[in-house]
């Protein structure tokens, strides 16, 4: 297999260039005629600049507005970035080593950059403060869900790490805040069939074979909250989420489940309380037993 180009651009405050494949063939007699046809969100007085700009380089330099469309090359630019809100919560550090990261992310911080959250997610957060330019995530967690994640910091292990979360031989627990119901059997294994569709921001169960399995315990309950641990076995999409609101007993402040709410994004007052907070496994590297525990708390207990 023919190996994708390094591209010539550095990183810019933590975040890799945007790299283009240019398709095989085309009726384009100019580079700047295929963008503009191919980025239809971005205006073409804007693609004009950026080539006048030199902003668009190819893998030998920088390319101008009379640069031909070449069949099969790669393009390398920064985008524009969109305007965030500041996250005011840090990412806390829990382990670094010459071959991984475990992070403490905090509640509303995406892990990496997605959509409307490029610069203010725990990536390029990370990259930037402690100078590791070749960070990367082993697994993901949703934006709103605060706790440990692994990070990879050199480009030739990453496989190892993300093999570990597909293969599910990583021992992940949660911590939950959520309704106490007293006539809640518990613990108890909750088997469901997940179904997210693409376009559709909630997840949803359904009939069929199950493909969603946690282990659901009560560890403690007070003034009419309980503390969960919870043990997913698989890991569908807001698996954790909507086996608690099905179980009756939501997780508190989800926006999603049982019902969906609109949150601006800048508000932060009132985040899920949901903590991924233990992490353990065999190394692939080292072959050494690691595991690593959150240092954050949940507000609604604490």
């Amino acid at each position: 297999m023919r190996r994708k180009p390094s591209s010539p651009l550095p990183q810019r405050a933590g975040l890799d260039a945007a790299r283009l494949k240019l398709p095989s063939e085309g009726a384009w007699s100019s580079l700047r005629d295929h963008l503009v046809e191919r980025l239809p969100r971005v205006a073409a007085a804007r693609i004009d600049e950026m080539l006048a700009e030199e902003r668009i380089w190819g893998v030998s330099g920088p390319l101008g507005l009379d640069a031909p469309f070449v069949p099969d090359s790669y393009i390398w630019f920064h985008r524009d970035l969109p305007v965030e809100v500041p996250v005011p919560f840090e990412v806390g550090v829990v382990h670094q080593d010459d071959d991984i990261v475990v992070a403490d992310k905090p509640h509303f911080l995406a892990t990496i950059p997605r959509g409307q959250h490029i610069m203010q997610t725990a990536l390029v957060k990370l990259r930037d403060s402690l100078g590791l330019p070749d960070l990367s995530p082993a697994h993901r967690l949703d934006r709103v869900t605060a706790g440990l994640v692994l990070f990879v910091v050199r480009r030739e292990l990453r496989g190892k790490y993300q093999t570990m979360f597909r293969d599910r031989v990583v021992r992940k627990e949660y911590e939950a805040i959520a309704p106490y119901d007293p006539a809640l059997e518990l613990p108890r294994v909750v088997r469901s069939r997940i179904v997210k569709e693409r376009g559709i921001i909630t997840a949803f169960e359904v009939e069929g074979e199950p493909n969603a399995e946690t282990h659901v315990s009560l560890v403690e309950h007070r003034d009419g909250l309980g503390r969960y641990r919870l043990k997913p076995l698989t890991g569908r999409t807001h698996q954790l989420r909507l086996h608690m609101s099905g179980l009756g007993v939501p997780i508190v402040n989800d926006d999603f489940y049982p019902v969906l709410h609109e949150r601006p994004l800048d508000d932060f007052s009132s985040p899920l309380q949901l903590l991924a907070r233990d992490l353990s496994f065999v190394d692939p590297v080292s072959g050494v037993e690691r595991s690593f525990t959150s240092r954050l708390e949940l507000s609604a207990w604490s």
